[in-house]
């Protein structure tokens, strides 16, 4: 077994995949156990990798250095990738406040960790990963240790000190982000459980449910109008989906092209507020349903997967004049619209199509309808975002005042970049859709590949710092850098803005990025209302703790 021990050095690269995978055994098995339903989960890799490092043989470190930072780039990615299609809506809604307040956090912290350093003594290096870990935030890590690397003239063991620092306030910041939220349910006497009911009522308000409605057209200025033509139907948002004319017991396809007359029935789709307004202009309402009326007239739900046809607006399809069927709804992103001619539609887009089945059959072949390739990850848009991302990244930004540029890094530029993919969809016939499951586990490959090599670098003195007075003072200062900036905004998000609290813990826990505080919020909630507010401030907070981490790299070091 003696070539099995001396593989560091007769196979360094062999030996530091063989030790990484080990790493990522240890450390996902260490991080499933839970406490109160609160467990490590993939933050457990790093704890692992410091026993590994600490216990074995150095690792090669241009192969760590390597799986750090692709690591790094797959995690910010596949987050980017994800969030980006409901990113841009949120922030047109209550995403304003909410991530108003996770600046504010991110911000004051960022003003804290300098200022319990110079109280301390601490070196910058010190007080970077100080600043990471008491935050949770593993991009800002690796911005600021690129940072420090683009430094010259800086010693091995000054560059080593933020991943120390970073995995010796990194548990205790987990505990005390967990113990704020305690606090602020103690302090204002909270209910989670009706608080969780005033938030989904609120949310229902907020987005309203489409309904059906059989309509009576009584009005005589209708008489010979075709569908497309009856005023208000546009600005209603309501679509029409089957008609029986007076007089008539068969139901038929509504196409643009079907004429009114008085007393027919139309089956519409819409808010209640839409047809409510539109059947002001139509008529009445009937009781009779049209759906049950008829069994040749039906609905299928069809997935939109053909790339011939992405972009192209309800209207533009013309599915109506080319196969006599009629969309009636559009589901993205589990919200439900109605299927209006100017909605420009998008790869995965469930179509509710209304027509015989047959007619629907040659609709499905045109829009793809393939669950094949709805569950295929396609590699060259990926790869050609990460291209991408890293380009962005490494582009310097001139601040006035600062010494150096500023780089949105290997963490910044790729979450951009997919912020902004993902909202797009698609450039020309790359479509930019990573089936969820996918994007999960390159997330946790990732993640588990950063947090393995930053566990073993840091192993070699990580016991010899923590349980010396001075890994002691830096912990206390990362409790201080967790607590004080999520106590401030939390008090005030609730006394002065009256902020529910299922949003209040899942801002608490998205201005840290902490996946295990927001299993905390969901647990004491008891359901996943504060992953709401955690999705909306994620990304700009992950942006503002990379560019904050690198400021302060400068400022401190430069």
């Amino acid at each position: 077994m003696d070539w099995l021990f001396e593989l560091h050095r007769t196979q360094p690269v062999a030996h530091a995949v063989g030790v990484i995978s080990l790493v990522c055994v240890l450390g996902m098995a260490m991080g499933s156990v839970k406490f109160r339903g609160i467990g490590l989960g993939t933050a457990g890799v790093l704890f692992a990798g410091i026993l590994v490092g600490h216990l074995g043989n150095p690792v090669d470190h241009a192969t760590l250095d390597f799986v750090k930072e692709f690591g790094l780039i797959l995690f910010v990615f596949t987050i980017g990738l994800q969030l980006g299609p409901g990113f841009f809506a949120a922030l047109r809604q209550q995403g304003v406040k909410l991530n108003a307040l996770a600046a504010a956090v991110v911000i004051l912290g960022a003003l804290a960790a300098p200022l319990t350093g110079w109280l301390a003594g601490f070196d910058g290096a010190a007080v970077l990963g100080i600043f990471s870990g008491a935050s949770t935030n593993t991009p800002s890590l690796g911005a600021s240790t690129q940072t420090l690397a683009m430094l010259p003239d800086l010693a091995a063991d000054r560059r080593a000190l933020p991943a120390l620092a970073y995995a010796v306030t990194y548990p205790t910041a987990i505990a005390c982000i967990i113990g704020t939220l305690l606090l602020l349910k103690k302090i204002f006497r909270i209910d989670p459980a009706a608080e969780s009911l005033d938030f989904n009522a609120s949310r229902r308000r907020r987005v309203a449910a489409l309904e059906r409605r059989t309509l009576v057209v009584t009005n005589p200025n209708l008489a010979g109008l075709t569908l497309d033509n009856i005023p208000g139907r546009l600005e209603t948002g309501v679509t029409i989906s089957r008609v029986r004319h007076a007089g008539e017991s068969e139901v038929l396809v509504a196409t643009d092209s079907t004429k009114l007359g008085t007393g027919d029935l139309l089956a519409v789709v819409g808010t209640p507020r839409g047809l409510d307004q539109f059947e002001r202009v139509v008529g009445d309402t009937s009781d009779e349903d049209l759906v049950l009326a008829s069994e040749a007239v039906t609905f299928r739900r069809v997935v939109l997967t053909n790339r011939d046809v992405l972009g192209k607006t309800v209207a533009e399809l013309d599915l109506d004049n080319r196969y006599g069927v009629v969309v009636s709804r559009v589901t993205r992103a589990d919200i439900e619209m109605t299927a209006v001619p100017g909605l420009r539609l998008q790869f995965g887009d469930m179509l509710q199509v209304v027509g015989n089945e047959k007619d629907i059959l040659k609709a499905g072949k045109l829009l793809g309808n393939s669950l094949k390739e709805l569950n295929e990850t396609h590699f060259v848009p990926l790869f050609t975002g990460i291209f991408l991302g890293i380009v962005l990244g490494s582009m310097p930004i001139v601040f006035p005042g600062l010494p150096q540029p500023v780089r949105l890094g290997l963490a910044g530029g790729p979450l951009i970049v997919a912020l902004l993919l993902g909202r797009l969809g698609r450039i020309g016939k790359l479509v930019f859709h990573m089936p969820v499951n996918t994007n999960l586990a390159f997330r946790e490959f990732g993640i588990a590949l950063f947090f393995a090599a930053v566990g073993l670098s840091a192993g070699a003195k990580f016991f010899a710092t923590v349980f010396s007075p001075l890994g002691l003072q830096w912990l206390l200062a990362g409790v201080a850098v967790t607590v004080l900036p999520l106590l401030a905004v939390g008090i005030f998000a609730r006394v002065v803005w009256k902020m529910n609290f299922m949003d209040l813990s899942g801002l608490i826990a998205g201005s840290m990025t902490d996946p295990p505080a927001l299993a905390f919020a969901t647990n004491v909630a008891g359901s996943d209302s504060p992953t709401v507010a955690y999705a909306t401030v994620y990304p700009l907070t992950t942006l503002l703790r990379i560019l904050s981490a690198q400021v302060l790299a400068i400022v401190l070091m430069g």
